[in-house]
């Protein structure tokens, strides 16, 4: 019986110092030294402070402003730890809202998102990722057209030219990776950056 118990402890050393030790270690010293951005969390730093990451979205409110897709993330209610509150893009608590497309609760919020946002920009239509949060919660990034849609409302907050608008939302305009994967997208904290700096000068 020892003679069998003794290698698979034994094993169970070897294996979590080489799975649990080695390989981590391993992985954050390659991480570190080839994509160093990427393996600290793509921070975004301005000035010596950290404003945000290119991986996270974050809520951006007034209207000079482009606005990130919804979030359903949420967090403890700091006076009733049994209940939850709305927390936008909360990075400890990543997920969806769970609710159903039936569910009356998200059929209300979409209908009113929608409503509003028609009533931004007249005749255009309003682009699904402006009105549905996405799976994580956490998407910093929305669609050409949502960046487009968005256009009117900031020249008008801004005294900008829409034309100029437009521009910009081009620049900052991720295409498919190697032309073949994924779908252009537009990340709502960089175009804001190249706002704010188009705004400045």
């Amino acid at each position: 019986m020892i003679h069998h118990i003794r290698p698979a402890i034994v094993m169970i050393i070897a294996m979590t110092l080489l799975t649990g030790l080695a390989y981590p270690l391993a992985m954050t010293g390659i991480a570190q030294l080839v994509f160093p951005y990427q393996a600290n969390g793509s921070l975004i730093v301005r000035d010596g402070k950290v404003i945000g990451s290119a991986l996270i979205g974050q809520t951006f409110t007034g209207p000079e402003w482009f606005h990130a897709r919804p979030s359903a993330t949420t967090d403890t209610d700091p006076n009733d730890a049994s209940k939850t509150i709305p927390a936008p893009y909360n990075a400890a608590n990543s997920g969806g809202s769970n609710l159903g497309p039936t569910a009356k609760a998200l059929i209300d919020r979409i209908t009113g998102d929608t409503r509003k946002l028609a009533a931004e920009n007249p005749g255009t239509p309003v682009p699904m990722d402006l009105v549905t949060a996405s799976a994580s919660g956490l998407d910093p990034d929305i669609t050409p057209a949502a960046a487009l849609f968005q256009v009117p409302r900031v020249a008008r907050a801004r005294n900008l030219p829409e034309d100029q608008l437009r521009q910009l939302v081009e620049r900052t305009t991720t295409g498919r990776l190697l032309g073949l994967l994924g779908e252009p997208h537009v990340n709502v904290l960089a175009l804001n950056r190249a706002l704010d700096a188009l705004s400045r000068h």
